[in-house]
């Protein structure tokens, strides 16, 4: 991945938020150093810019040969040049998530200065003003990175293109795999999982009696329930299209009028109430209260009780893991392949399923939140050796759903060389991202030629990546 990626991922990922514009002392020294399209750049956001950058590649473990100035400047540069083409291109986000993002932020931001107040008296502004600032900031990540991905999304690569990729490679700088492991599951769902449902709807129907009633209001519920990061701004989300909600959220969400509240609605997600603020144009704007199923402790010892004890009848040879798998198992994708996880749900789930995707050996960093392999199951595994079996234990489901399984270790494949035998997958991503490198890298010459650029002469001597950016 090039300088120039690297950079724009880091920006369009960060979270934090730039306040030096902010400051008093500041203002009287801050001046535009540049200027793309409608949006200008000052002085104060590539110092703290270039702080950030310093600051992570430090916590990286890594450094940059360039000022780090001119590396912020040129990263600045590419941000504000997608935001203001994704606006003439009508490039659409999701308001909804950003809109959480703000709350989150700006939730950490009070606790990190221990209240509203002292954190209005750093920043010299009102919490309203920064809640502003932060979701504009949040808006333009959010519109470059949206924008990037309009750019490089059509772009696909053939095995041609894979096989000619690799052969083009350094044999002696060929990337090294690191260790992969390939493991295998019997998982199992509380039983009591219709009643937590029923359970759950059952509170959300009290809340509805409650709020319709106006003993309580929807904003006040939301805050002291709702598991969603809306609660904190009482279940509010953004005015967003239909499109922008999964269905059965849409669906009710279209059926009501201002004020009124929606009966239970599930979604992948859990059980919500929905309440219509208002409607204009296609942009509806609601609160939601979210809740998941919750169980007692009994209720999820009991799925683990059960497979600690068809894993010592594997362990004693009185069924195979293959064939408790096929019997026992809940997870319709694994229990077909006596076990052995894959990434089929992942694709499944992004609607992207392609047989030839399908991955059954897993990095360390495959493992995680909303990957359908939690860290869970990979503390299990690295304590195993090959062939052995675990003890029950608590994960999630790629929606976050509690379950139960038992992993037994099938392969450790050692870190080694990439090659098109052992590691095709990985290289057709590799190829790929090449590929669309080179493809954003010429859509991006063309846009700073088209588009007015201009750059401080005090700061147009530096070492850009793109030598497009200065203009005679």
């Amino acid at each position: 991945m090039s300088k120039k990626r690297i950079l724009l991922s880091i920006l369009l990922l960060a979270a934090t938020f730039i306040a030096a514009t902010a400051q008093k002392r500041q203002v009287m020294l801050d001046k535009v150093v540049a200027v793309v399209g409608g949006s200008s750049i000052l002085h104060s956001e590539v110092v703290e810019t270039a702080r950030m950058l310093t600051a992570q590649r430090r916590e990286a473990g890594y450094t940059s040969d360039r000022d780090p100035m001119n590396e912020a400047l040129e990263a600045l540069l590419m941000q504000k040049l997608l935001y203001n083409q994704a606006l003439i291109d009508s490039v659409e986000i999701n308001t909804g998530e950003i809109a959480i993002r703000v709350e989150e932020q700006i939730s950490a931001m009070i606790e990190e200065e221990g209240s509203i107040p002292q954190l209005e008296a750093k920043h010299h502004m009102p919490i309203f003003s920064l809640r502003e600032l932060l979701r504009r900031r949040f808006e333009e990540q959010a519109y470059a990175a949206s924008m990037q991905n309009e750019v490089v999304s059509k772009v696909t690569v053939i095995p041609g293109e894979v096989e000619r990729y690799y052969k083009s490679l350094n044999k002696d700088s060929l990337p090294t795999i690191a260790e992969q492991y390939v493991y295998a599951q019997i998982t199992k769902y509380p039983k009591s999982l219709t009643e937590a449902k029923q359970r759950t709807k059952e509170r959300l129907l009290e809340m509805r009696e409650r709020i319709i009633t106006g003993n309580t209001k929807f904003a006040v519920m939301a805050r002291m329930y709702s598991v969603d990061g809306s609660a904190i701004r009482g279940g509010e989300m953004d005015p967003t299209p239909l499109r922008g909600f999964v269905k059965p959220f849409a669906d009710a969400l279209a059926e009501l009028k201002p004020g009124q509240v929606s009966e239970v609605v599930e979604t992948e997600y859990g059980f919500h109430l929905i309440q219509m603020i208002d409607k204009k144009g296609d942009l509806y704007h609601c609160r939601h209260i979210l809740l998941r199923p919750t169980y007692t402790t009994e209720e999820i010892v009991e799925p683990m009780r059960m497979l600690d004890s068809v894993a010592n009848l594997i362990r004693c040879d009185s069924i195979t893991f293959e064939k408790a798998a096929m019997e026992f198992s809940d997870d319709a994708h694994s229990k077909m392949n006596g076990g052995i996880v894959s990434n089929h749900d992942l694709l499944e789930h992004y609607d992207a399923f392609d047989a030839k995707l399908t991955a059954t050996k897993f990095l360390k960093e495959d493992f995680g939140m909303g990957t359908g392999k939690s860290i869970e199951d990979y503390n299990a595994i690295s304590r195993l050796n090959v062939g052995e079996i675990s003890s029950a234990f608590q994960s999630q489901d790629l929606l976050g759903n509690v379950l139960s399984k038992v992993v037994k270790l099938v392969e450790v494949i050692p870190p080694h060389p990439a090659s098109l035998e052992e590691d095709y997958l990985r290289l057709e991503n590799m190829a790929l991202a090449d590929k669309q490198e080179r493809v954003f890298v010429e859509w991006l010459d063309k846009k700073i030629d088209a588009m007015y650029v201009y750059i401080d002469p005090e700061f147009r001597d530096g070492e850009f990546v793109n030598k497009h950016w200065v203009k005679e």
